[in-house]
């Protein structure tokens, strides 16, 4: 069944999240992924929202954190700083899902600012939560399209520590969760190296080549020596996925 670039990432990301599952999840591409995998495959996994929603089934995708959607579907609603300190600081968050605007080679990212700080390009929505998010997290997924803008050599803005400067930089920060242990892009899938933590090309998505992903990055990627192709969506998935779409598209038009 033919796919689009983003159906491809939106699949491979939500194939990553397991029933029963408590996953943070941020606005646009990575809360698609998390209610796709709630739709398909694990429909026991817990969403939680910033604002405060738990146990989220929203119908529609959300246009932010303070979409009623959430709050309606939610088993529950707490306060922002209770889903903070009580779940998140607390360790009872098993996967951040987060988006970015730029990403670096050991999986720091940045949604502050393209260009200099006193004088951005673009103002980003900012960190949020994503701070926290990235470094509390049992572990964390990262979701964003793969371009020389956004895989970049160096952040013009450190919004979120992935794994710092590498190797067990994260550790010597005193960062209790695991990190990030992929990033899903609409070219393929890349997971810190053991050791060194630099991202690694470990999987490439079908009728993507090579040579396009590493146009698409800003650094010297790495590539697994067993390069994986990913597994393509089933009709299924697609059809939950466009069906989740339609009904967004048509509630918020």
């Amino acid at each position: 069944m033919d796919c689009s670039t983003d159906e491809m990432m939106t699949v491979s990301a939500a194939r990553m999240l397991r029933n029963g599952a408590v996953c943070f999840v941020g606005i646009g591409l990575p809360s698609k992924a998390a209610n796709l995998a709630r739709l398909a495959h694990a429909p026991e996994m817990v969403l939680i929202y910033e604002s405060g929603p738990i146990g989220a089934k929203p119908t529609v995708l959300p246009l932010s954190i303070g979409d009623g959607e959430l709050s309606s579907t939610a088993d529950t609603t707490v306060s922002t700083s209770e889903i903070f300190t009580f779940w998140l600081q607390g360790g009872r968050i098993d996967v951040g899902f987060l988006g970015a605007a730029q990403i670096d080679r050991f999986a720091n990212i940045n949604t502050t600012v393209i260009g200099p700080y006193a004088r951005p390009v673009v103002r980003l929505p900012g960190a949020g939560g994503a701070p926290e998010i990235a470094g509390s997290a049992g572990e964390v997924l990262i979701i964003l399209r793969q371009t020389a803008k956004t895989f970049v050599g160096q952040l013009d803005f450190t919004t979120s520590v992935g794994h710092g400067l590498g190797g067990d930089h994260r550790k010597r920060l005193g960062l209790p969760g695991a990190g990030p242990v992929a990033v899903i892009s609409d070219l393929g899938i890349l997971r810190p190296d053991p050791v060194s933590k630099e991202l690694t090309l470990t999987s490439i998505h079908s009728g993507v080549t090579l040579d396009d992903v590493l146009a698409a990055t800003g650094w010297e990627l790495k590539v697994a020596s067993s390069l994986e192709v990913t597994p393509e969506p089933t009709a299924e998935e697609l059809s939950i996925l466009r069906d989740l779409e339609k009904r967004t598209a048509g509630a918020h038009s």
